[in-house]
């Protein structure tokens, strides 16, 4: 394993971070929901594979469809008047007005491009209703609807030579944006992940742009570091919050740029702050699982304890890291130790698959037994290849639309902090990617004592410390309503919030944000839609009243300590620390 260094800021731009509602327009909401155990099968075999469906789904929409000769005779019938309407120049067929892919103005002002583009919509209109027609039990209906999707986007004229922004832009470079974008191209597809770039790779530097908030590292373990930030007011809360990040990527989604950074913000409301950062493995780590990622955890809470002297520590975990999280404290609960946790909050974090999206359809016992080998025979589930798998999730936002304006328009991707945190990618142990799919597919967290965290059953009930729960009310990856189930299965009191935006544009919703909301309610019913008509929308971003939620339950202020770590947790180095910079 390697570390890179900083590079220093006067040999490249400095690049402004992209603005909180630019990043929420990268987000909107997706067609399918998918979920981490499909993102983590498909990490292993490869996002394309689903792109053509099993043959015998596709036997059962040919069956089916036989079965309904009037229906099909119909549909198709009404395309073919659709598409002379078209060559007429009668049709109204329009694209949805929030559809960017048709915003210049000549898809609708040049006779030629408008009729390709509204026959396009036509057919797309009549496979779908095809598949309506049909009738297919869920699973095949969900199969044959995400096929159906993937090649409707990839067969859009906007991604063709046809679309004008490429003519533009040949006019206006005088065709130099054939050559950029041909040489663009080429560097994207010799290697993982073979998608258009989303960042140009020196848009940032860790260190520099990104990951800034003052501290040091305090601890450093084969399998993590720990950040000590450093306090900016005078006093402090005397328990102290341990950060719990993903295990995919790197922890600084919670450290972007100022003014835009979770930690930041917590600092300078008087909040004590230490931050995992875990290390980048690779095949020598290949036996580490979730004992060894949740025994960090309990790692991180002593080294805060006794830096701190607070015999409490609170606990927030972020997606993956909110599902090590909850099984620690379940099995702090199993052994007497729950008072050690003062308070705790999950992040976008899905404890119930149980209608987790399209997962059980477009997965089955080959696919994830495939998947386990993959990563046990490699030793780790490579992070490139995730990354390919989160941009295919939406293809016409994270692949198509880069498509266009990397190659077609040969201009580099503007520069969004989120997206260079994105494609900073990870590589994920083959112990952790086996235990993640075996927990999540068996969903056996919804049952007390089917999974184990260091020997301990793991019941969540039995963790009955107050919760704080976050979800985005279009996130892709982890739905609301699965997010909101953390609440019914944990034994404490729970306040859920739904934030705006996606998956991460929901959490990086600082402030500053003039377009920031989100929604609460006083109590949290068994049925998440009950909650959600009770709901009340609260104008701002939800990193306040998280702070406020915590205040009541972070003990007492005491003034900030003048000096980071201690006797026993010397400084090691200044944050960022070294294992974030490793490749």
């Amino acid at each position: 394993m390697t570390s890179t260094a900083p590079r220093p800021t006067q040999d490249r731009p400095r690049r402004r971070p992209v603005a909180a509602e630019q990043t929420e327009a990268t987000e909107p909401a997706s067609e399918a929901v998918m979920g981490l155990d499909m993102v983590l099968v498909d990490g292993a075999r490869g996002p394309l594979r689903r792109m053509v469906p099993p043959a015998r789904t596709v036997g059962r929409l040919g069956a089916a469809l036989a079965r309904k000769p009037d229906v099909v005779a119909r549909r198709s019938g009404a395309l073919v008047r659709e598409l002379g309407g078209i060559l007429r120049g009668s049709s109204e067929i329009a694209p949805n007005p929030k559809d960017r892919r048709f915003a210049d103005p000549a898809w609708t002002g040049n006779p030629l491009l408008k009729r390709v583009m509204q026959a396009h919509i036509a057919a797309a209109q009549t496979a779908a209703e095809l598949v309506e027609a049909a009738d297919l039990d869920w699973q095949d209906d969900e199969r044959i609807r995400f096929t159906l999707t993937n090649v409707v986007d990839a067969l859009a004229p906007s991604n063709s030579l046809l679309n004008p922004l490429l003519w533009k832009a040949v006019i206006d470079t005088g065709g130099r944006n054939a050559v950029s974008g041909v040489r663009r191209m080429v560097s994207d597809l010799v290697s993982p992940p073979r998608v258009p770039s989303m960042v140009e790779p020196d848009a940032f530097a860790v260190g520099e742009d990104l990951a800034v908030t003052p501290g040091a590292v305090v601890l450093r373990t084969d399998v993590f570091e720990l950040i000590q930030y450093r306090p900016t007011t005078e006093r402090v809360r005397s328990v102290p919050l341990v950060i719990v990040p993903p295990t995919i990527n790197k922890y600084y989604v919670t450290d972007l740029a100022p003014g835009r950074s979770i930690v930041e913000h917590y600092v300078s409301a008087g909040q004590q702050v230490f931050m995992i950062s875990w290390r980048n493995p690779d095949e020598r780590h290949a036996e580490w699982g979730l004992d060894a990622y949740g025994q960090a955890v309990l790692d991180a809470m002593d080294a805060a304890e006794r830096i701190t002297g607070s015999e409490q520590v609170a606990l927030q975990g972020f997606c993956s890291g909110g599902i090590i999280q909850a099984m620690v404290l379940a099995h702090l609960a199993a052994t007497g130790a729950l008072d050690r946790v003062a308070a705790s909050s999950y992040a976008v974090t899905v404890l119930d698959w149980s209608h987790a999206g399209t997962i059980g359809a477009l997965m089955d016992e080959n696919a994830v037994r495939e998947a386990t080998e993959k990563s046990r025979q490699k030793g780790y589930l490579d992070g490139a290849t995730l990354a390919e798998v989160f941009a295919w999730l939406r293809p016409n936002d994270l692949v198509w639309n880069y498509w266009v304006n990397n190659y077609l328009q040969g201009k580099p991707p503007p520069a969004f902090d989120i997206l260079y945190w994105n494609a900073d990618t990870t590589r994920m142990t083959a112990g952790l990617h086996h235990d993640f799919i075996e927990v999540s597919i068996g969903n056996l967290l919804t049952k007390p004592g089917a999974a184990t965290m260091l020997g301990s059953p793991v019941d969540l009930s039995a963790i009955d410390v107050d919760a704080y729960v976050t979800a985005g009310i279009a996130d892709h990856l982890c739905p609301w309503q699965s997010c909101y189930r953390t609440t019914q299965l944990l034994g404490g009191r729970s306040r859920f919030v739904l934030s705006t935006a996606g998956h991460i544009a929901s959490l990086v919703n600082p402030p500053s944000n003039p377009k920031a909301s989100f929604q609460v309610a006083p109590s949290t019913p068994a049925d998440p839609e009950e909650w959600l008509a009770a709901a009340g929308k609260e104008k701002g971003s939800w990193w306040p009243d998280f702070m406020a939620w915590l205040g009541e339950r972070a003990g007492e202020e005491v003034p900030a300590p003048e000096s980071l770590g201690s006797a026993d947790f010397p400084v090691l180095v200044d944050a960022p620390g070294t294992y974030v910079f490793d490749k």
